[in-house]
């Protein structure tokens, strides 16, 4: 199978300052494309199958940089597409509802033979380790449709006929609350493994050195697309002081009607303290716990915008503005605040 960017490793230098401040990339690093898109060395031998994956015309997409609001916009999107079907999704996790597509990248082989260790080889840990490592572009050859997909993925890395054929979702933030959240997120999970503090993320961050990152890049190149018709891009503010508006916004751009109690109703179900507390939302079945380190934040925190002024230090606010705003000069997408 083809695949027309280049893959190349971390250089030396960068990839010795991560291992001192990431404990997950024991297994290292690429850079993808001119855009030299960050990703675990797995993704080597696994690009070519995500750029040339089957499509089918009923799948549904949900396109984000990490922390930008995907899991909020998973559940709008797959009620919504789905006929408000409430039962089942009190019923089924999310994480069965959609296919994490590029999931098997954050399992190398030495994190998942300590988890296998630390279970006891319990056999409901192999298992799911087993159905997680798989490619997601052979377990989407196995799903009954509709699929439904979240990736972190940019468009670039994704098939080229994605938005010709199917239903696409972009969820935009703003960088400065992407980057905090990311940060607890980072340190949450050992397949990524971040243990430093605050500002020394940030300056890994704004180099492009998190995964998935550059975050212009991956941001840019839907915003390029946002008048595509298969293509809504959404801004998480936007969701955030006008839920109703935003539910309404999705409804049409998938083709469903719905009524002003049906939005009221996925409104409150979509609210922040409900969401927080819907077990059917937890990123990770039971048997995989192990990947998360105790002590940290919940995988849904707050969900508020503006967190990051009572984070940065003056002088990262000052570094974060001046970033901002030289990546403005390029572009006409501007963050909503």
């Amino acid at each position: 199978m083809s695949f027309p960017y280049e893959i190349k490793d971390l250089d030396p230098e960068t990839s010795r300052e991560m291992s001192t401040h990431f404990s997950g990339g024991r297994e290292g690093y690429v850079q993808v494309g001119p855009e030299k898109y960050l990703i675990g060395s797995i993704y080597r031998n696994q690009a070519a199958g995500y750029y040339n994956m089957e499509l089918r015309d009923d799948d549904l997409w949900v396109v984000t940089f990490p922390r930008s609001g995907t899991t909020w916009m998973q559940e709008l999107a797959w009620l919504i597409k789905n006929d408000l079907d409430y039962d089942t999704a009190s019923k089924k996790m999310l994480i069965e509802r959609y296919a994490f597509l590029e999931v098997s990248m954050l399992l190398t082989k030495v994190l998942m033979k300590e988890l296998i260790e630390e279970s006891h080889h319990d056999p409901k840990c192999i298992n799911a380790l087993k159905m997680m490592s798989e490619p997601g572009y052979d377990a989407a050859a196995k799903m009954t449709s509709p699929r439904h997909f979240k990736t972190h993925l940019p468009l670039s890395l994704l098939p080229p006929k994605l938005l010709d054929t199917c239903k696409v979702i972009y969820v935009a933030r703003n960088p400065k609350d992407v980057v905090l959240s990311y940060y607890y997120h980072n340190r949450k999970y050992k397949s990524i493994g971040f243990e430093s503090d605050m500002k020394t993320y940030w300056d890994f961050f704004k180099r492009g050195l998190t995964f998935w990152s550059p975050f212009w890049s991956h941001v840019n190149e839907a915003w390029e697309r946002r008048n595509h018709p298969n293509l809504l891009f959404i801004f998480y503010e936007d969701m955030k002081k006008d839920l109703p508006g935003s539910i309404r916004k999705v409804s049409q751009f998938l083709n469903k009607k719905m009524n002003d109690d049906q939005v009221a109703q996925l409104a409150s179900h979509l609210d922040i303290k409900n969401f927080k507390s819907n077990p059917m939302i937890d990123t990770l079945p039971e048997e995989l716990k192990g990947i998360e380190k105790e002590g940290e934040e919940s995988f849904i925190r707050q969900g508020r915008s503006g967190q990051w002024e009572e984070s940065f230090t003056p002088d990262m606010k000052k570094e974060a503005d001046e970033w901002i705003k030289k990546h403005e000069n390029k572009t006409d997408l501007r963050f909503r605040v």
